[in-house]
């Protein structure tokens, strides 16, 4: 028998990083929310790997911070190691990672969502939406409670129709031996919506206490951590090491031989897995030629023992990874505390949603995060974000907010997954960023932060910081490019110390600092500014002054492409009724619905030519329409 539980603007269905994201989001932007979690135990809970960041991930952090959101911020506050990646390349491809405290992460996360004045936690399994004239209107859960609700935001991970599978022993479970989510999950396929079957996997977990780190190479983080969010003012100072080391011909040998007990290989296991993050039995087989592979041991925390075996991701028997694991440098007689493991789940085809991520079969559900096709914390939580905002805007009757491709990566893979779909796992790359060289780590506030001010997530303090770093950095490029600088012997002297060519001519501060061995120090050593600059816009001025051509160009792509993003196209267009289309093209136009010439022109099987003659039928004005009940 059915229950009033409550009524609210937003209802968020899960509680891992998507749903943190998006609950906060709304309630934060005045939207009445309740996230409903089967285990509020388990509340942004790191089932795989113990880390945050990365190359593109790392920069999807700053993003999300620079909106308004959490996860910058407690990882801030619970990493135990923390390392700025490719340094020495350019600044488009540097990007934060840390590792985490999990146990900490966890709880700073439930301390957030607890102190959220306009949000609920509470803790319920939901089995079914609540449709009413093609809207979604609330949940109900497996007691009969229902909540009534605007808004409705899915965020079940790998929960729906999970299994557990290792080795020849498979049963039904979400992450982590928890309970899985069966009826939701069948209940979205008689709404309609369409499911892929997607796998991921974990590693085993050992007792630190049993490895003998003198056959391991130490991963110190660095001298000097930097933090994520751009609120951050103190640092944790006290890191903890990673350790590397790597399989043996023993270890290859192993698995080779036991292949035929690989549910991988024996056909056990369906569902597709992430290209980008194999297994290491996947490794082994595709990779016959390498003698051997890293594998790193990553704490999970400061008072556990716990250790992450990365890049030893299988789903083998559990006898077989005991051998696998004494076979590698370091860990003969490591003691395995949880074995590897394989999970299968469903996840809804993203093509299926607008990129505000409401579903176009329902108006009012929207979903995010690992239900949507994506591997990864960082990508969920990016998601979880948007979804939270566009929900809250749609229920407040204010336009959407959907981010370009040339605004951030959270754009890129939203536009990725309503656009092109996606058959694995989606994991985000900076090759998937066309114009990587304006998302970069450094500029997320410079890109992002007005946009969160203006939808109410920044706040006054915040947003007034921005302009006065905007305005520092503007008087200071205008300095350099007035400011000269003449030959003299001690600035030879001092540029041969450097190894730089001697200036001939008196030159432009602003053409000095684009020599490739100058830097914004050596500057402000040579022609100091009135006033020191701060840390953050010493260093945009330099990337902006010495990739200032490379920038030019980008942007005038950008401004190509938005002249394509600019070309609306009708929502209901009847494509069956455009004459010269490719069969494929109208098939792939009648899935995803683009917005825009520009969306229309990324789908997968839409030729250029079919995008002229798009392009064409709709500047004529006259255009059929499907009817609405279509």
């Amino acid at each position: 028998m059915a229950y009033q539980a409550g009524e609210f603007d937003v209802v968020v269905v899960g509680a891992g990083h998507a749903g943190i994201e998006a609950s906060l989001a709304a309630a934060r932007m005045g939207a009445k929310t309740v996230m409903l979690t089967m285990n509020p135990d388990m509340v942004g809970f790191m089932y795989c790997n113990p880390s945050i960041g990365g190359p593109a991930k790392g920069i999807v952090v700053r993003e999300i911070d620079a909106l308004g959101g959490e996860m910058a911020r407690a990882i801030d506050a619970t990493y135990i190691q923390m390392k700025m990646l490719n340094t020495s390349k350019g600044p488009a491809v540097r990007a934060l990672r840390a590792q985490a405290d999990k146990f900490e992460y966890q709880n700073r996360m439930k301390k957030a969502l607890e102190d959220e004045p306009n949000l609920l936690l509470r803790q319920a399994l939901v089995e079914h939406l609540l449709i009413e004239d093609g809207k979604c209107v609330g949940v109900v859960t497996n007691t009969g409670a229902e909540y009534r609700a605007k808004a409705v935001i899915v965020t079940t991970g790998t929960f729906m129709r999970g299994k557990i599978i290792i080795g020849e022993l498979s049963y039904e479970s979400g992450p982590n031996n928890q309970m899985p989510s069966v009826n939701l999950s069948k209940h979205l396929e008689e709404l309609g919506l369409e499911l892929a079957r997607f796998k991921t996997g974990t590693p085993p977990r050992i007792d630190g206490k049993t490895i003998d780190y003198s056959k391991t190479e130490i991963q110190p983080g660095d001298d000097v951590a930097l933090p994520f969010s751009y609120e951050t003012t103190e640092m944790i100072t006290e890191q903890i090491p990673c350790w590397l080391t790597y399989t043996s011909e023993r270890t290859h040998r192993i698995i080779d031989e036991n292949l035929h007990r690989s549910p991988m290989f024996s056909g056990m296991i369906k569902g597709t897995g992430p290209r980008y993050c194999p297994s290491i039995e996947d490794k082994v087989v595709r990779f016959n030629d390498k003698p051997r592979h890293q594998i790193f041991l990553e704490p999970e925390g400061r008072d556990t023992e716990e250790i992450y075996v990365q890049g030893l991701s299988t789903s083998l028997p559990e006898d077989v990874q005991h051998d696998m694991l004494r076979s590698i440098p370091g860990l003969e007689k490591a003691e395995m505390m949880r074995p590897g493991y394989a999970i299968e789940y469903d996840a809804v085809v993203p093509t299926q949603l607008w990129p505000t991520l409401e579903t176009k079969k329902i108006e009012g559900l929207f979903t995010a995060g690992q239900i949507n096709g994506t591997s990864g914390y960082e990508e969920a939580a990016g998601q979880g974000i948007m979804a939270g905002i566009n929900a809250t805007l749609k229920v407040q009757g204010k336009d959407p907010l959907i981010l370009s491709r040339s605004q951030g990566y959270i754009g890129v893979m939203i536009d990725d997954l309503v656009t092109k779909g996606t058959n694995e796992p989606y994991r985000l790359l900076t090759s998937r960023a066309e114009y990587r060289l304006l998302l970069r780590h450094d500029n997320a506030d410079l890109r992002l932060t007005d946009i969160g001010h203006e939808i109410g997530l920044i706040s006054e303090e915040r947003h007034a910081r921005l302009g006065a770093k905007k305005d520092e950095i503007a008087r200071e490029m205008k300095r350099l490019e007035k400011t000269i600088i003449k030959p003299s012997a001690e600035l030879t002297a001092r540029f041969e110390a450097l190894g730089m060519a001697p200036l001939k001519e008196a030159v432009q501060a602003a053409t000095l600092l684009k020599r490739p061995e100058a830097s914004y120090a050596l500057i402000a050593e040579v022609a100091p500014a009135p006033v020191a600059l701060s840390i953050e816009a010493a260093e945009q001025v330099e990337i902006q002054v010495k990739y200032a051509g490379y920038i030019d160009k980008q942007l005038d792509q950008v401004e190509r492409m938005m002249k394509m993003e600019q070309k609306r196209i009708p929502e209901r267009i009847d494509y069956d009724a455009i004459q010269g289309l490719a069969m494929e093209a109208k098939q792939k136009l009648n899935q995803v619905r683009p917005l825009s010439i520009g969306q229309a022109s990324r789908i997968s099987g839409v030729n250029p030519a079919d995008v002229s003659i798009l392009l064409v039928y709709i500047e004529q004005g006259q255009y059929a329409l499907i009817s609405e009940s279509e």
